[in-house]
């Protein structure tokens, strides 16, 4: 029997994945699979750019504000969910499509990740996060990365705790990389026939549109949700990681003006979006599409001609 095909549509914050994704789903009978390593917490629907209800334009979307932040949570644990979504989806005769900038997580259900499935060592563990919480230690977590594996160490930020600490015991518990893992997972053959697109923007382009994703978050209540998980932060560990949250948390501390905030916050994402981008122009299978004057509708329009001419029309569902 042949793979599933997947439609993938990936990218940095801010490109309009989501509008995508939903134009394409109306073309071809879909339902969204997020593969946003935020969205899927609760609680946090404004810090992660949840879509709104508007946005989502009656498309089911799957894996958003369902995992507790007070939970672990990792990409074999992701893997699982998506591949029991995706099949769930398909057993009702619809197409799924994967849709998300976190591209561990598209790596993760579309190649075999043999990293991921090498159990922690809890005291390793332990060990790596005390040292992140001593004055410096996020710094000196990063360099001890970055001395064995300086791609890991380029690609993650300092503050993402989470994921230093993991490619550090990867490479402590298999004297093998994180970064070699991942080239080895490449050449294994996975679950699914995906294609993968990204709309493409100048970046000047891009950089304006994560300001204004910012700015209307801000509009739909930012600081209440960072107040609210303020008042429990200690329960709520994984919103810390959310650009955003740092800041706005400073400046409802007194530490800093809320315009200084805001300021952190649009740079902080744009730093983001050079990290993603980073990433999947790395990845060869990504077809990217010139998105400044298109519309999202435009763009679906040609992924469904890209999809046919490499699978045949005769993959779409019946009555399509």
């Amino acid at each position: 029997m042949d793979k599933p095909i997947l439609p993938v549509i990936a990218g940095p914050t801010a490109s309009g994945k989501t509008a995508c994704a939903v134009a394409l789903c109306k073309l071809i009978g879909g339902e969204v699979i997020s593969a946003d390593s935020m969205q899927i917490y609760s609680g946090m629907g404004i810090l992660s750019a949840v879509p709104t209800a508007r946005e989502m334009d009656g498309v089911p979307h799957h894996l958003m504000g369902c995992v507790d932040p007070a939970s672990g949570y990792s990409a074999d644990a992701y893997r699982e969910d998506a591949k029991a979504r995706i099949a769930e989806v398909i057993s009702r005769g619809r197409v799924p499509v994967l849709c998300g900038g976190t591209g561990l997580y598209i790596d993760a259900v579309t190649r075999p990740m043999s990293f991921s499935s090498q159990r922690s060592d809890e005291a390793l563990h332990r060990e790596l996060l005390a040292l992140a919480e001593q004055p410096g230690g996020r710094c000196r977590l990063h360099d001890m990365l970055r001395a064995v594996d300086p791609d890991s160490a380029a690609r993650l930020h300092e503050n993402d705790v989470r994921r230093v600490s993991r490619a550090l015991e990867v490479y402590r518990l298999t004297g093998v990389t994180l970064t070699e893992h991942t080239r080895l997972d490449r050449d294994r053959e996975g679950d699914f026939r995906e294609i993968i697109f990204a709309p493409d923007w100048p970046r000047e382009a891009l950089y304006s549109r994560i300001d204004a994703r910012v700015d209307a978050m801000l509009a739909a209540g930012l600081v209440d949700e960072v107040r609210a998980l303020m008042a429990d932060e200690s329960s709520h560990p994984t919103a810390i990681q959310a650009i955003g949250y740092k800041e706005i948390a400073a400046a409802l501390r007194g530490e800093m003006p809320m315009e200084k905030a805001v300021y952190l916050t649009k740079k902080a994402s744009r730093n983001l979006a050079k990290r993603q981008l980073t990433w999947f122009r790395r990845d060869t299978r990504v077809i990217w599409l010139p998105a400044e004057g298109e519309s999202a509708a435009s763009l679906a329009m040609r992924m469904r001609d890209a999809i046919e001419q490499r699978f045949g029309a005769a993959w779409m569902p019946a009555g399509l």
